[in-house]
């Protein structure tokens, strides 16, 4: 029986980083993958899902441009979309395998082995590795299982992935459907809401049981994506719950019902379902050895370490914040657990993209969260159409907004920037954040200029009372004030902050 330092089961993002950390530290290392070395993190969510999104994004700039000549639009077909995807898949799936291979190549097999099939774990220490050679047991101190998530399925909606489909079924698509529904309103179903409007090839409506979209963002974030939406054609069915979805005559059909009791009866010709996810921890022995998970099968773990001390877990299974980069850095942690000095994960300073339009960059607490946490903050805001840069590119739409707590100390506690170039800002917030820093730390740094980033440094001018333009007097472009106990009161008057 083969002995290893690390057994990771799971070759997306988290497993794979896992793994060659777990080199760093000089360990002997075997990964193993049942499907595709990259996960879901690069065949049907991030990476692909971003670059239909880029190409969306192209061509709905290109489309405006020559309206201004001509009533045409640009024309482009989903087999073009499919191959621009494709391409970019391919660059990264050649990346990795080809960083594997000469991984193999430098390290001999007690070292360093990659295995393309099916695990399980046998015992705690003991996996049981199923490939077309036949099967073998090895076994390793340490198991790291990162075997990330799927689409939720719904029971009552037929889902074939071609008519009615998930995210994993879209590049089944040959062609843009005339009309597409979308059932969920989070971050995922908005996302590709954005793609298929801004190509200008498909009639796009949203299912929102909710009374707005993305219920979890502030007011002023959601006001803007929600406008855009309308004006690219976007239908949102507020407040509906979904009574049936059903697949006639080769279309779908749903039934929704609407708050006051009426019924409103709909046919698309596809439909996405976009509920959220759920882990891939079923058929791995995890509960037959003892390793306890919630009733959706997600693995209950105190920073990255499980119910059973020497079995690891990261990324999508955890079931904390399902994200790439995420997944990556708990996975890193994991192994610093197993075989060196770490510290707790800091999930407040976890930087996120949306992918909407315009892009939605976040840091921290937002102000639905510190009003619900109770917590008093200032808030100061910065309009787009007061940063060079964005006046610049023509695309004025969008904010900086930072939040700071209510004292003399001022220390950062979260930013929401929406509009060109949003997520730039993302890494300057994380690192005051990070640190426990008062705004004023931003103050004290140089901006490039022209830049976008410059709206920051103007944001702690504003609260600092050094501001070029004054805000009680462009109360339409630059917005301060305090929240206590769920109030907000505008400070008109920065005479109480002193200038420094």
């Amino acid at each position: 029986m083969e002995k290893y330092d690390l057994c990771v089961i799971g070759a997306g993002p988290a497993g794979y980083a896992g793994a060659m950390r777990a080199l760093d530290f000089g360990k002997s290392v075997i990964l193993i993958e049942k499907d595709k070395v990259g996960g879901a993190g690069i065949y049907n969510g991030a990476l692909s899902s971003k670059s239909t999104w880029e190409f969306a994004k192209k061509i709905n700039n290109v489309t405006k441009e020559i309206k201004h000549l001509s009533d045409k639009a640009y024309d482009v077909t989903f087999t073009e979309v499919k191959e621009v995807v494709n391409a970019a898949i391919g660059e990264r799936k050649n990346q990795l395998e080809g960083h594997i291979k000469l991984l193999e190549e430098k390290y001999n097999e007690q070292q360093f082995r990659f295995v393309k099939g099916y695990a399980f774990l046998k015992t705690k220490n003991q996996v049981v590795i199923q490939t077309e050679k036949g099967e073998e047991i090895i076994d390793a101190k340490y198991i790291l299982v990162a075997t990330g998530s799927k689409p939720r399925k719904l029971n009552n909606i037929p889902i074939d992935e071609k008519i009615i489909m998930t995210s994993d079924g879209l590049m089944n698509l040959t062609e843009f459907p005339k009309s597409l529904v979308i059932l969920g309103a989070g971050v995922i179903g908005c996302e590709y809401a954005t793609m298929f409007a801004n190509f200008g090839k498909t009639q796009v409506n949203i299912i929102d049981k909710a009374e707005r979209i993305l219920p979890f963002e502030d007011e002023d974030v959601v006001k803007i994506i929600a406008s855009n939406f309308e004006k690219n054609g976007v239908v949102i069915h507020h407040s509906c719950s979904l009574k049936r979805m059903e697949i006639i005559d080769g279309q779908v059909e749903y039934e929704l019902l609407h708050q006051d009791g009426s019924a409103e009866i709909c046919r698309v010709e596809k439909a996405l379902v976009s509920v959220g996810r759920i882990p891939n921890s079923k058929g791995l022995g995890l509960e037959e050895i003892g390793v306890r998970m919630d009733k959706e099968g997600y693995l209950l773990d105190f920073d990255t370490q499980t119910t059973i001390p020497n079995i690891f877990v990261a990324g999508d299974l955890c079931g904390r914040v399902c994200l790439v980069n995420v997944g990556e850095l708990e996975a890193r942690e994991a192994v610093k657990r197993m075989f060196g000095k770490s510290v707790p994960m800091r999930y407040d300073i976890i930087s996120n993209i949306m992918f909407l339009n315009p892009e939605v960059a976040c840091i921290g607490m937002n102000e639905k969260q510190l009003q619900e946490k109770g917590i008093p903050y200032k808030m100061v805001k910065i309009d787009f159409s007061c940063i060079v840069r964005a006046i610049a590119m023509r695309k004025t739409q969008g904010f900086f907004k930072i939040m700071v707590t209510d004292d003399e100390e001022m220390r950062v506690l979260g930013m929401r920037a929406l509009g060109v170039h949003a997520s730039t800002a993302i890494l300057a917030i994380a690192l005051i954040i990070a640190n426990n820093q008062s705004i004023r730390a931003l103050g004290e740094l140089t901006y490039p200029h022209p830049s976008i980033i410059e709206g920051l440094q103007e944001c702690v001018r504003m609260i600092l009372n050094k501001s070029i333009f004054k805000p009680d007097l462009f109360k339409d472009k630059l917005v301060i004030y305090r929240c206590a106990n769920g109030v907000c009161t505008p400070i008109e008057s920065l005479v109480e902050i002193s200038a420094r």
